[in-house]
């Protein structure tokens, strides 16, 4: 079964996973801010920023952590 086919929650889950497994603390601030319209903005800033929000600076993201920052941000917006 191809992700896109998954039920939504199950695509969720899946990039967190990645999310979590690279950035546990960009996860648990993702945890918290779910289901509030700031968490696609705090998302969106990470992307955009390459920083963390704190001031604590970044290269940039793996590319299959900035895939799942990108698929979070559609997915929260279909809620």
């Amino acid at each position: 079964m191809l992700l896109a086919e998954l039920p939504r929650q199950a695509r969720i889950d899946h990039e967190m996973a990645i999310i979590r497994a690279h950035h546990e603390r960009i996860a648990k601030a993702i945890d918290v801010f779910w289901g509030h319209r700031d968490c696609v903005e705090y998302i969106q800033q990470l992307i955009l920023s390459g920083g963390d929000g704190v001031g604590k600076a970044r290269i940039g993201f793996k590319r299959e952590v900035l895939s799942a920052l990108i698929n979070l941000t559609t997915l929260h917006d279909l809620e």
